[in-house]
């Protein structure tokens, strides 16, 4: 009995040194960048991140910088572009004019917080419209008999291989006709319609996955398929609609070719704002550090939220399909 023990562990060991070698690899970076965008500039351009540990140069030691410092996620926020930092210059008096050196500088356009509502306003309704087509979608290829149905799946299904690149262009040219392009509608639409056959997907295999007799109980009881899907089907759907919800919000979020050629610049999402933190001679390229930051936090509080359906979610949407 001990022997088998002690082989159990050994044999667990080659498994563990793998877990943690991939953990390792994907702390590392994410650390690196952390440490970066939370280090002055001047220290930034002069050392890597790892050198925290190691003394200060002199002329850092005489200009008394700290080691930390929140400057970097200030200038992000705002949006600042001067010789050292938003803080330091508004004090000194040399702010680039379109600084006021208020609170009405938080609403720069060159700043993350008018892009953070704009992909707030993207994202949101672009994750809740999939989910709810879905799931009315899903209930009736597993619990409604119409003609085609299997057909009409297997089609859904094989749409999933289909990459969204080769439809912009036909796309853009139908918004232009409908007066779509540079409008939030039209991104809705389009992170809709190809979000719909995954989702679809997920859905019709969870829902068709739950006990049958549970269903004709409630139709023998009288209920409507209104009823049954409101109060047995949505409720018993929670972790497959939690799991959808994240693949959905964070593919949504962190699209930027969607927002690009939909949007462009006049209402520019997160994404495309990071990429305009640096300019075209590499300057400001610590401000992506912390501006990269800003952009994980809404996403890391959905996972996390949402994170004890997740894993329930995808294995049931697998088991049937």
């Amino acid at each position: 009995m001990k022997r088998d023990k002690i082989n159990k562990f050994f044999s667990r060991i080659p498994k563990h040194i793998i877990i943690l070698f991939v953990l390792v690899i994907w702390i590392t970076p994410t650390l690196g960048l952390l440490i970066t965008s939370l280090r002055p500039v001047q220290d930034i351009n002069t050392s890597g991140w790892w050198m925290i540990l190691k003394p200060r140069d002199d002329i850092a030691s005489q200009q008394n910088l700290p080691k930390f410092t929140l400057n970097n996620y200030i200038d992000a926020l705002v949006g600042y572009r001067g010789t050292r930092n938003y803080v330091s210059d508004c004090e000194n008096g040399t702010a680039p004019l379109d600084m006021r050196c208020n609170a009405a500088d938080i609403l720069n356009p060159r700043g993350m917080i008018r892009a953070l509502l704009n992909s707030l306003i993207v994202t949101i309704p672009a994750t809740i419209l999939p989910i709810l087509f879905a799931a009315f979608a899903g209930y009736a290829f597993s619990w409604l008999d119409f003609k085609g149905r299997t057909l009409l799946f297997a089609i859904l299904v094989g749409l999933q291989v289909v990459p969204l690149q080769m439809t912009m262009v036909p796309i853009s040219r139908a918004y232009s006709t409908l007066g779509l392009n540079g409008t939030f509608l039209g991104v809705w639409l389009f992170h809709t319609g190809f979000g719909m056959p995954y989702a679809i997907y997920l859905m019709r295999n969870f829902l068709g996955s739950l006990p049958k007799d549970l269903f004709e109980s409630a139709y023998l009881d009288g209920a409507s398929h209104w009823t049954a899907f409101v109060q047995l089907a949505i409720p018993l759907a929670i972790p497959a609609i939690a799991s959808l919800g994240i693949f959905q919000f964070l593919w949504v979020w962190n699209d930027l070719l969607v927002s690009l050629v939909f949007l462009g610049g006049t209402k520019p999402v997160i994404t495309y704002q990071i990429a305009n933190m640096v300019s075209s001679l590499g300057a400001g390229w610590h401000l992506l550090t912390a501006a990269a930051f800003l952009s994980m936090l809404l996403p890391i509080v959905v996972f996390f939220a949402l994170q004890k359906y997740f894993v329930k979610g995808m294995l049931a949407g697998a088991v049937k399909g």
